[in-house]
């Protein structure tokens, strides 16, 4: 928020630290633009489903493949997630990745789209 709306800045909150995004997840990012995804746009599951449907098996190969390549714990927990290993094992991982249909993938993307938001956080302390 304060990145774009300096209101809390001005409301005496001081600006502690900012996260940027991690660097598998925009190796993905990038395998998403060059296969012509908005990056603006993919938070929006509907976007992404009818995106990912336009692609041809080529294409859907290589984005499944950035997948397993750039392995982010989260992805992990996404895709194989259970009660006894909350990540999964990378072995679940990669096969459910190749097997995986237009939703699961879908989700994926749009995990991307939150992992790529620059996260800044804000400390308040009384004046």
């Amino acid at each position: 928020m304060a990145k774009y709306n300096p209101f809390a800045e001005k409301a005496s909150m001081q600006k502690i630290a900012q996260q940027q995004a991690v660097e598998s997840v925009s190796m993905v990012s990038q395998v998403l633009s060059e296969l012509g995804f908005n990056l603006h746009l993919i938070g929006s599951e509907r976007y992404v489903r009818e995106k990912l449907e336009s692609l041809n098996p080529l294409q859907a190969s290589k984005l499944k493949e950035s997948f397993i390549k750039n392995k982010h714990p989260r992805f992990k927990k996404e895709i194989a997630a259970s009660r006894r290993q909350p990540f999964g094992k990378t072995s679940v991982y990669v096969e459910c990745i190749q097997n995986a249909d237009v939703s699961k993938i879908a989700k994926l993307v749009k995990l991307v789209g939150m992992l790529l938001q620059t996260k800044v956080y804000l400390f308040w302390k009384k004046p």
